[in-house]
């Protein structure tokens, strides 16, 4: 993954009204302000990112199945977002498609995006952050948890705060969180997550995708639990790290869905 990831976050204000979809909330150009503290990259200060010393342990024998699932996620992490190839494009074009399927979206760069809660018109500015799989990640979680997707998209559940997280850069914190947790870039994963997650992976090519959707819910479900506001987002993704390092490692998992978590999810 690119070395070179990083960004300042933004935060959504929530309105409850003048919008025409019922009182669900977007965000406008109006409504997006800057943070002063960084959102994505590796090296900047989101403590989703951060390997403590407690994560460590010596690498796991991988059987060959395992090994060969590893192979296959690392090579989906590996491809950047890349705006000029026709299957990211078309993802990006399904993931509005989904999401608002009320509304024609004008261009591929538009301000309509920030209804999103992408930092600016041009969404691939902030994949970087990510890769494609992050994108991947999103309309994974719009097809198969679209209840789910349309609650934490328009902030239907639960005493929100003024001040929201921007649901889609939300998104791609997620999935790097995941990738540095789990530590999907090594050879072997040496965290004790990683290690419990070979197994989920070597029998379901779409479990880094499932568990992104159950973290997704988790973190909502926190920032409620915590009464967060956008200043808050990197203690939410601590508190969702640990549970979610918690849930992998007690005894008789054997499907992700058998993760408390995963009973957040509604489809």
């Amino acid at each position: 993954m690119d070395d070179h990831r990083g960004g300042s976050f933004v935060a959504v204000r929530r309105v409850s009204h003048g919008f025409d979809r019922g009182n669900n909330y977007h965000s406008t150009s109006a409504d997006v302000v800057a943070g002063s503290a960084a959102w994505i990259g590796r090296g900047l200060s989101c403590v989703c990112a951060q390997r403590r010393d407690s994560d460590a342990r010596s690498s796991v024998d991988l059987t060959p199945l395992q090994e060969d699932s590893l192979r296959r996620l690392q090579s989906r992490i590996n491809v950047p977002y890349d705006s000029t190839i026709l299957e990211h494009q078309e993802a990006l074009k399904a993931l509005w498609k989904m999401s608002f399927p009320e509304e024609e979206l004008h261009d591929l760069i538009s301000e309509q995006w920030k209804e999103m809660g992408w930092q600016g018109k041009d969404p691939s500015t902030d994949f970087r952050g990510g890769g494609f799989i992050s994108l991947e990640n999103l309309v994974f979680f719009a097809r198969r948890f679209p209840k789910s997707f349309q609650d934490l998209l328009r902030k239907q559940e639960g005493n929100r705060a003024i001040w929201e997280y921007p649901f889609a850069v939300a998104g791609v914190n997620i999935t790097f969180m995941l990738i540095q947790m789990l530590d999907l870039e090594a050879v072997k994963p040496k965290t004790l997550a990683g290690a419990a997650f070979m197994k989920f992976l070597s029998e379901n090519d779409s479990a880094f995708d499932l568990l992104y959707c159950i973290t997704f819910k988790l973190m909502d479900h926190l920032w409620l639990d915590m009464r967060a506001t956008y200043m808050d987002f990197n203690t939410v993704m601590k508190s969702t790290r640990r549970q979610l390092e918690r849930e992998l490692l007690l005894d008789d998992m054997s499907r992700l869905e058998d993760l408390p978590s995963y009973g957040l999810l509604s489809r």
